[in-house]
């Protein structure tokens, strides 16, 4: 088996896995593991992949997410490789993500493990006091989360209760929208945007009733082995607004 990843969670689910021989590609994006970043074969970024330089590498399967990458490119890459396109919009689906990347790769035992630790991680959180909190995900335009996000069922794993959980994907608002929505909590992500203190401090200005604060946007929107480490920072967040 070869394995091209184009989907930086799953590439660290790949790692977590054992696949390190069978992965022989992956993006610019895939930053964990960082000895994987430094040494395997990089195939563009997750929206434009070198279809060269994939099929060069003689890929047998590439898994791909209907979320980060383009359908034309993924198409094109099906002319050559079996494709295993994910679809991920909320914690369950992660875990079924696993499961199937499980089965696909012969890991169906370990992957099996990985659900059942991430499940007992998330159950021995909260029960938490629900605050109302938007997320922002850019700037120029403002984005943040509609309700149909897997950072959205992030955050009300963690007790946050999304102002825009009506909405879908990633909708635009201006601060004078959010203002009026009066979130007790605006969490501004790490990526794909990368959120400064200075930021906080313009957002705070504009949204004097609501709590910014910055946020790991990989706990927050990183489906697979994350998971793991998700749960825990999640719970320690809480304990720091608790406190």
């Amino acid at each position: 088996m070869r394995i091209i990843s184009l989907v930086p969670s799953i590439t660290e689910l790949l790692y977590y896995l054992g696949l390190n021989d069978e992965t022989v590609g992956i993006t610019k994006f895939c930053v964990h593991p960082e000895n994987w970043f430094h040494t395997k074969p990089r195939v563009g970024g997750t929206k434009n992949v070198n279809i060269g330089t994939v099929k060069a590498l003689h890929p047998t399967l590439i898994i791909a997410s209907k979320e980060e990458n383009i359908k034309e490119q993924v198409n094109e890459l099906s002319l050559f490789s079996e494709i295993l396109i994910t679809d991920v919009s909320n914690f369950d689906d992660a875990l079924q993500m696993i499961a199937t990347i499980g089965t696909f790769t012969g890991k169906t035992q370990l992957a099996g493990s990985l659900i059942s630790r991430i499940q007992q991680q998330f159950e021995n959180n909260g029960p938490y006091e629900s605050l109302t909190a938007a997320y922002f995900i850019w700037k120029s335009p403002w984005m943040t989360v509609g309700g149909d996000t897997f950072i959205c069922s992030m955050m009300e794993k963690s007790g946050f209760k999304n102002v825009m959980d009506q909405q879908t994907r990633y909708p635009q608002i201006t601060l004078q929208e959010l203002r009026e929505m009066q979130p007790q909590y605006v969490l501004l992500s790490s990526e794909p945007y990368p959120f400064k203190e200075e930021d906080v401090a313009a957002v705070q200005e504009q949204l004097p009733n609501s709590k910014v604060m910055l946020v790991n946007g990989e706990m927050f929107s990183w489906y697979g082995s994350r998971m793991l480490d998700a749960a825990r920072y999640l719970r320690e967040l809480r304990t720091t607004i608790k406190d």
